[in-house]
């Protein structure tokens, strides 16, 4: 064999040791690093960066592993997921609803944040489910669970405010309704009031223009008496807006007229304020002078002819007009008392501020204001109804019924009715009478209805087996189904 040479060995291994040494070299200076037996080369910065993650994930707690056999932290780690993910649902619901808030009324700079806050909420949701699916949990569940309980009330509060808001732009958007709907109801109540007016004053009556006395029947006198009614009801209500508007204690005003008296509904004082007026329009309505004592009778035989003929030049009058072409006449005389008695000075001076109506009344003359034009509308009312009564043979008789008696549909209508069948504490039987709102009549072998207020009275009255009608409008007993009329001496 031939033997090897020294000089063709040793260059080769002299320079594969310098080209370890070029790799150690370069290794010290940029970083090589070998893995599994393989070199790589790594940016300067890129070490930096790993240095830099290396460290800050050392000082960070370890994330939990589910797979841990301690079940007690396994069931708290478990625990403060699930109020994450409430909280995080929540704080969704919180971004969602201020984003339908911002959308009426039209804010476009609160729907960019509302969105951005939206999909900024979504993606947590995203990494609470990666890290469910890797099994990764807060490694310190005490502080996670207060904290995601703070989260969570956070975004109820913003949800309550936000709903908060929203009812105060619905609760302003119902004033401007009510408002609106109050001015249609004021404008509907001055047209209302306007048609009752003109109906009032027009003076025509569901007559014949050719109607004579002897073609006089109850009909003609339950159709003046509808219309004494209406108009009866149109001044209380000018009266009850008065009083409102001089702030009168209207409660403490209709317990002035009838006391003990327990209403259906609140409303329903009106009654006592028609039963005042139609208590004092209708004194005397039994006196063929109507209880004027300047004024002559007329003669016993032409009596009917006289009132009849009276009732047919009213008829179609305007009361205003009348009263001021002829101011001595029996109906503008009847005018000047009923006035006087119904209206108190000190009513009046509440209602127009002085006394001017009172004093030209008293001096024979007439106020011209809507006041008293409606005041003598509804007295040309009852002094037709008074005239229309003494033109029959023989003439119409006026009752009202007592406090506490038993209804009778035969002679009582009820007014209030309705709110009585519609009430919550329906009696088994019929309430008494309370008061009586407007007088009855009797016509021959007809009789009319009076119109009653039913009502559980405060104070106990012993019930009565018939209904007795009181002696200041005529005096009657009705008793056992026997109806007996008591006649008035004439005292004038």
């Amino acid at each position: 064999m031939d033997s090897v040479k020294p000089s063709a060995v040793t260059p080769k291994k002299s320079k594969f040791a310098r080209t370890v040494a070029k790799v150690l070299n370069l290794r010290s200076a940029s970083g090589i690093a070998p893995v599994d037996g393989v070199q790589k080369v790594v940016a300067q910065d890129k070490v930096k960066d790993d240095k830099h993650r290396r460290k800050s994930a050392a000082s960070r707690p370890k994330p939990y592993d589910i797979n841990d056999k301690d079940e007690d932290k396994k069931s708290l780690a478990l625990e403060v997921h699930v109020a994450k993910l409430f909280a995080s649902l929540s704080s969704v619901k919180a971004a969602y609803a201020q984003l339908q808030h911002a959308q009426s009324p039209y804010d476009a700079d609160g729907i960019q944040g509302a969105d951005q806050l939206v999909v900024s909420e979504l993606k947590n949701l995203s990494d609470l489910k990666q890290c469910y699916i890797k099994k990764q949990f807060d490694p310190s569940p005490d502080t996670a669970l207060v904290l995601a309980d703070i989260q969570e009330q956070k975004s109820l509060s913003k949800i309550y405010e936000i709903m908060g808001k929203k009812l105060e732009s619905q609760l302003r958007l119902k004033e401007s309704e009510i408002m609106y709907l109050r001015e249609k109801m004021e404008e509907s109540n001055r047209q209302n009031r306007l048609l009752e007016k003109r109906l009032n004053q027009s003076g025509h009556l569901s007559m014949p223009d050719n109607l004579r006395q002897s073609g006089l029947n109850p009909t003609h006198f339950i159709t003046v008496r509808r219309h004494t009614d209406k108009s009866i009801r149109s001044f209380v209500r000018l009266m009850i807006d008065e009083m409102k508007s001089a702030g009168w204690d209207l409660d403490a005003a209709a317990k002035s007229i009838v006391s003990d008296v327990a209403y259906w509904r609140p409303d329903d004082k009106c009654f006592a304020f028609e039963s005042f007026v139609s208590r004092e329009m209708f004194d005397g309505f039994h006196l063929p002078n109507f209880s004027l004592l300047e004024e002559s009778l007329p003669v016993k035989k032409n009596q009917q002819q006289v009132f009849f003929r009276r009732f047919t030049e009213m008829k179609s009058a305007k009361a205003t007009e009348y009263i001021t072409h002829k101011p001595k006449s029996p109906f503008a005389n009847f005018c000047r008392a009923k006035y006087l008695q119904l209206v108190h000075p000190q009513m009046e001076t509440s209602f127009l501020g002085n006394l001017s109506h009172r004093s030209l009344v008293n001096s024979g003359e007439f106020p011209d204001t809507s006041f008293f034009a409606t005041f003598v509308e509804m007295a040309r009312r009852v002094w037709l109804l008074h005239c229309l009564a003494f033109s029959f043979d023989p003439e119409a008789s006026i009752f009202q019924v007592r406090k506490g008696c038993r209804f009778s549909e035969v002679y009582m209508e009820c007014v209030a009715e309705d709110a009585l069948l519609s009430s919550e504490n329906v009696p088994e039987a019929d309430p008494p009478v309370a008061f009586t709102v407007v007088p009855g009549f009797r016509i021959g072998k007809t009789v009319i209805q009076c119109q009653v207020y039913l009502s559980q009275l405060q104070t106990k009255i012993p019930p009565r087996r018939g209904f007795v009608v009181v002696g200041s409008w005529n005096g009657c007993i009705v008793s056992h189904g026997r109806f007996e009329w008591r006649k008035r001496v004439d005292r004038s």
